[in-house]
């Protein structure tokens, strides 16, 4: 499993070294990635996945070889994906960063590109019956900016909230912008239920663009649900009914507790059995 990779046009040994010192990956954090599920040869929002990835390179300024198409990042995929030996499902990354060189110029006129297959436990799709417990990390705040809802390679404020939910037990944690208001989780989007209508925070609070975020917006609206875009305080996620998180691997999980509140999961449970059923 995962024993090999693509790296700049060839598959080759997942042990195979590949950064230099100089380059501005490693050294800035100079780009963003791209995580995609693969079920029996598809691949559900890609489409999604390649729209956000293309408006990240845009905005960073970054550019692949012309001939890196959807159609042609597809047959990588799944050529990568047979060669693993993957039974099921796959967790796919997409790595782009930009070559070597110095903070303020750069040797090669095009990006980096790694990618690389994993399998995905049997059970991805289960819903978690005994919920998540979070918390909001309390010594990380994310700036809202431009960059805010880039899936960046510079991943800080998530790293240390990830160490944090590590270090207090916690299946996920949420990071908070500098209004100490809720952004998101450090690998989800996240989602609260008051009087039968849905929340999430809007973009502007500087929160990740999720692909399975932007997709429940018009798919459950479509479904006759009442969802919104709004602003989201601790105090406010600890008043709501059930509270659910997102991404484009896991679909949705149900929390239990966040703090001392606990939660239920009746719209939850029936809102996974939909989009379960939508993805698949």
């Amino acid at each position: 499993m995962n024993t090999w990779l693509f790296y700049n046009e060839a598959i080759i040994p997942a042990d195979t070294p590949i950064i230099t010192a100089g380059s501005r990956g490693l050294r800035f954090g100079d780009g963003l990635f791209e995580t995609i599920k693969v079920v029996n040869g598809k691949m559900p929002l890609f489409d999604l996945h390649i729209e956000r990835m293309n408006q990240g390179l845009n905005l960073l300024n970054i550019t692949l070889p012309d001939h890196y198409t959807p159609d042609y990042l597809t047959q990588i995929i799944l050529d990568l994906y047979n060669r693993n030996n993957i039974p099921g499902a796959a967790r796919v990354r997409i790595t782009i960063f930009r070559g070597n060189g110095t903070l303020f110029a750069t040797e090669e006129p095009h990006a980096s590109i790694i990618i690389q297959a994993e399998p995905l436990a049997s059970d991805y799709l289960a819903f978690n019956e005994t919920g998540f417990t979070i918390d909001v990390c309390p010594v990380v705040q994310k700036s809202v900016d431009q960059l805010a809802n880039l899936k960046s390679n510079n991943y800080l404020p998530y790293v240390i909230a990830a160490q944090y939910a590590r270090q207090h037990q916690l299946n996920e944690c949420l990071v908070l912008n500098t209004h100490n208001r809720i952004c998101d989780g450090t690998i989800s989007n996240i989602f609260r239920i008051h009087q039968n209508s849905i929340y999430t925070p809007p973009l502007s609070e500087g929160g990740v663009a999720g692909v399975m975020r932007k997709y429940l917006l018009t798919a459950l609206s479509k479904a006759g649900y009442a969802v919104h875009e709004k602003i989201c305080t601790p105090d406010e996620l600890e008043a709501a009914n059930e509270v659910f998180l997102t991404n484009a691997l896991y679909g949705i999980r149900w929390v239990a507790r966040f703090r001392n509140k606990m939660y239920t999961n009746k719209l939850v449970a029936e809102l996974h059995q939909k989009v379960e059923q939508l993805t698949s």
